[in-house]
């Protein structure tokens, strides 16, 4: 007779915790209180994930203009329109894999998931300075892509597994914050690498390529450890739920005003922070080497330090729209997120000189607005989302982020070769305050749904927290 599936993390009664766990009132990581059966390790193991993956997600975009640069020698005049295409390319691939990431995290667990998105992530990095012209970019940057999708949807779905309904502002929190910490890393020290191995007597070309195999190789090593210490326990409802169904389910709640929100509002945070990582680094960049003087591996660093100072920002700012996500309404909180961004994304229109001070102040205003966005949207899904098809909600809520990475990235490509820089910041703006007119419309439909709706009783009433 087969065994009985598992339990997923947090979805299960108090004797179905973990060998060795502690009851669930006495634990607690940095403030979050964890769900029925998991454990801190399992915690800080979701924590080393929204770092490293960050860093991974982070790392290639910052450095595709040096690759394009010193690998292809490719003309600034076209680098624009390339990055744009590159990202669309990423981000086809993400948005037919996207909701299926969700779905078959449901099914076969999300620690599954996770390893083999890294594991596609290495892929792309390792044999990204190796192609010969922008077409096998294109298919590096699909076999990337398909690995990010899979790490944005399991952080965003385990983000809200792994917690007690009162503590998913905070650990959303605590995610962006050492999502934060892994974005840092990326500009700071992985950007640097090709610089520093120039420095050490290596040519450029070769520079560029170690530095992305040893990047490569931190990726796998980061992808085995995660498999040791994430939890390995498997959904209940994918025992019993089909995955075209799941699907189907995940796209059904949209009929939700507090789902459609912010499904709307995933569509401009991860083109957000797409935009920052990869066109914020090629502004700098070109013209750090066509009015700076400097070479392509020093405007690199440059860029880096700059977008280093907006996520060091977004890192500090994380954990306060994490608190406020636990004591005001998540609708709310979205919308106040959204018009923040859009004034942040829409103030690069004034900058003149991106190395001069004016740049640093609009890159903690971007800072501000980007994790604004990110850190909002997703306790909105989950307070509003039945438990047993959050891994498809997730999935399609990731999806629509891929869509605007895609959209904004094509277009503001266009706009940065063909109009000015500040292009791509420019539609991102526009499409924030448009999420928060919607949002405006929408906000007084928001009906929370509580921990006894997900039980399948449903008790109307506020915004419920748990006590």
């Amino acid at each position: 007779m087969p065994a009985p599936p598992e339990t997923a993390p947090g979805t299960g009664p108090e004797p179905g915790r973990e060998p060795g766990a502690e009851p669930s009132l006495a634990r607690r990581v940095l403030g979050a209180w964890l769900a029925d059966g998991v454990t801190r390790g399992n915690m800080w193991a979701l924590l080393a994930l929204a770092t490293a993956g960050t860093a991974v997600i982070s790392f290639l975009p910052s450095a595709q203009p040096h690759v394009l640069s010193v690998i292809l020698g490719l003309p600034e005049s076209r680098q624009g329109t390339v990055v744009g295409l590159l990202n669309t390319a990423a981000e086809i691939a993400m948005v037919v894999s996207l909701a299926w990431y969700g779905a078959l995290a449901d099914r076969f667990g999300r620690r599954v998931i996770v390893v083999a998105g890294l594991a596609l992530c290495a892929a792309g990095t390792a044999l990204f300075p190796f192609a010969g012209n922008t077409a096998a970019l294109a298919g590096l940057r699909v076999v990337f892509g398909l690995g990010v999708a899979a790490i944005n949807a399991m952080l965003s779905t385990i983000a809200i597994d792994y917690v007690r309904s009162r503590s998913r502002g905070a650990s959303y929190g605590l995610v962006g914050f050492f999502g934060g910490l892994g974005a840092l890393v990326a500009v700071l020290v992985l950007v640097r690498l090709p610089q520093t191995l120039e420095s050490g007597g290596m040519e450029p070309v070769r520079a560029a390529r170690t530095a992305f195999l040893l990047i490569a190789a931190g990726i796998v090593a980061a992808a085995g450890l995660l498999w040791l210490t994430l939890s390995g326990r498997r959904p209940v409802a994918a025992a019993r739920v089909p995955l075209v169904r799941l699907v189907r389910e995940g796209v059904a709640l949209v009929r939700d005003p507090g789902v459609a929100l912010s499904y709307a509002a995933s569509f401009v945070a991860r083109a957000d922070l797409a935009i920052v990582v990869a066109f914020m680094s090629l502004w700098i960049k070109n013209y750090g080497t066509e009015h700076g003087g400097l070479t392509g591996a020093a405007a690199l660093a440059k860029a880096g330090a700059v977008v280093g100072v907006s996520q060091m920002v977004a890192l500090l700012c994380a954990p306060l729209f994490g608190w406020l996500g636990d004591r005001m309404r998540r609708q709310d909180l979205v919308v106040l997120a959204q018009a923040v961004a859009a004034v942040a994304y829409l103030s690069t229109l004034l900058v003149t000189d991106p190395l001069g001070p004016g740049m640093m102040l609009v890159a903690v205003l971007i800072g501000v607005g980007e994790i604004a966005a990110i850190t909002t949207a997703g306790p909105l899904l989950a307070q509003q989302a039945p438990a047993e098809v959050r891994g498809s909600a997730f999935g399609v809520h990731t999806l629509c982020g891929a869509a605007g990475v895609m959209i904004v990235s094509a277009l503001g490509g266009a706009l940065f070769d063909a109009w000015r820089p500040a292009g791509p910041f420019v539609v991102a703006g526009v499409f924030s305050l448009a999420v928060t007119c919607f949002g405006l419309a929408v906000r007084r439909r928001v009906t929370p749904r509580t921990e006894a709706d997900v039980a399948g009783e449903a008790v109307p009433g506020p915004q419920a927290r748990t006590p």
